[in-house]
């Protein structure tokens, strides 16, 4: 164990036997806070990584994201002259541009413990949750939505009013994971610790969730959770368990998700322009 991780194991096990509280927590608690949310940032630590191809909740960097919120308390803070009510402060922008990244203003909020890699573009309005780490080279455009501990690749593309599910408890639980070189086109939804496969394209308005099945034509398969890589991805409906009923006619049916192999076409169709880079 880390000098850090043992420090947040001392601190949960206090909090976790009601042993410390916000009242209670003093300077020293808080100077371990303030580092852990320093090395997320800075991508040292991450709420999940990968391990013999198989990706792992890193339990106690999730124990030390929920003590930041269960040790400080809600107050008054400012943020572009408007005054909002926080536990934490936005994260600090000021070295993006060294890293070649960017973020647009009026509503590209970067909460404090997010990581942003370098040649990212952040499109306002978009929103990066604490713990969520956001690869090298990607993109976060308008109206999305990257929740707690969400961990998104390198050279992925989010496409507009893509949400990216959050998950902070239960600790031991993988988040929502998005591989390297992944397109997610506008609209799409990825919840419950769903991982998508990299260098795969999802079209819009897809939802991608542990609940609903993907007919993998590649593999000839269904599964549940996960979306293999280098695969193309869209919304089918299927027939469901519920027949006729009296109130409607006809069969019902329910949303799946179709992955076949990835296309020559599709991947140009999906390739970023060169003048976002310029």
């Amino acid at each position: 164990m880390s000098a850090l991780e043992t420090e947040i194991d001392d601190l949960w096990t206090q909090y976790d036997n009601d042993e410390l509280d916000a009242d209670s927590a003093g300077e020293d608690a808080f100077a371990t806070l303030d580092s852990f949310l320093d090395a997320l940032e800075d991508g040292e630590i991450r709420a999940a990584e990968k391990h013999d191809g198989e990706w792992e909740a890193n339990a106690w960097v999730k124990q030390g994201i929920l003590l930041n919120f269960g040790l400080r308390a809600t107050e008054p803070r400012e943020y572009g002259g408007v005054t909002y009510n926080d536990v934490l402060p936005l994260a600090n922008s000021s070295d993006y541009a060294a890293r070649g990244s960017r973020n647009t203003p009026d509503g590209t909020v970067v909460r404090r413990g997010a990581h942003i890699g370098s040649d990212c573009i952040l499109m306002s309005p978009a929103f990066v949750n604490i713990g969520a780490h956001v690869g090298d080279g990607t993109l976060v455009d308008s109206c999305d939505t990257v929740g707690s501990c969400a961990q998104i690749g390198a050279n992925v593309k989010l496409g507009a009013n893509t949400l990216i599910g959050g998950v902070l408890e239960p600790v031991e639980n993988a988040p929502v994971i998005i591989e390297d070189d992944v397109s997610l086109g506008a609209g799409c939804r990825v919840t419950s610790g769903f991982v998508v496969g990299e260098n795969s394209v999802v079209g819009e308005n897809t939802l991608l969730t542990p609940r609903i099945p993907v007919y993998d034509l590649v593999e000839e398969e269904v599964i549940y959770g996960e979306l293999p890589a280098d695969r193309r991805a869209f919304t089918r409906f299927v027939e469901s368990s519920v027949s006729d009923h009296d109130l409607f006619e006809g069969g019902a049916y329910k949303p799946a998700v179709v992955a076949t192999d990835l296309e020559t076409e599709t991947l140009e169709a999906t390739e970023r322009e060169d003048a976002l880079r310029e």
